[in-house]
């Protein structure tokens, strides 16, 4: 990681849909799948699945904010995934898959809770916003048969019917931010 890149902590249920599409985005150094927001020092995905830890599925991001801004994750980040759902995404249910931001520093949690501000009063989902927006504590990454899941698993019933129609979505309405 060179001086310039930071780091953003996202949840948003499954985290191999969030490294799928961050992976692509123009601007982002590194993506990794893991676990935040939990009690557990190191889980593994089976203790995480329990519900037990606290953890959410998430993905650590490392970007260029030269190239893409925090705000700019966050507008993808919102719009691949439904944040009115607690603790939900979908089929699956469970802590796990709340809908989360960690924070880094106080000029994140700001942008955070404007954006967040912004999609209420635009009104763009019928339900309230339940993200939350909590203080990053750290961050565990998941085990290595998670990582890159999508590219090495398309044929994957999960992968073709949740994962692939998100990377398509975000192929077509945000394709000035896909890498070259």
């Amino acid at each position: 990681m060179h001086t310039s890149s930071e780091a953003a902590t996202l949840a948003g249920g499954c985290f191999w849909c969030l490294e799928a599409i961050f992976s692509h985005m123009k601007g982002v150094e590194r993506v990794i799948p893991g676990y935040a927001g939990g009690s557990t020092i190191d889980p593994t995905y089976e203790q995480v699945c329990t519900g037990n830890t606290g953890h959410a599925e998430a993905v650590q991001v490392t970007f260029d904010p030269t190239v893409v801004s925090f705000k700019d994750l966050l507008e993808i980040f919102f719009s691949m995934h439904d944040p009115t759902t607690m603790n939900r995404q979908g089929a699956d249910v469970g802590t796990q898959y709340r809908s989360a931001i960690f924070y880094h520093t106080e000029e994140q949690k700001t942008v955070a809770e404007k954006i967040i501000n912004e999609i209420t009063e635009a009104k763009v989902w019928d339900a309230p916003i339940v993200t939350q927006v909590t203080p990053f504590e750290g961050f565990y990454p998941a085990e290595e048969y998670h990582r890159d899941y999508f590219r090495r698993n398309r044929q994957q019933p999960y992968c073709r019917a949740v994962i692939a129609p998100k990377l398509s979505k975000f192929r077509q309405h945000y394709a000035d931010r896909l890498k070259g």
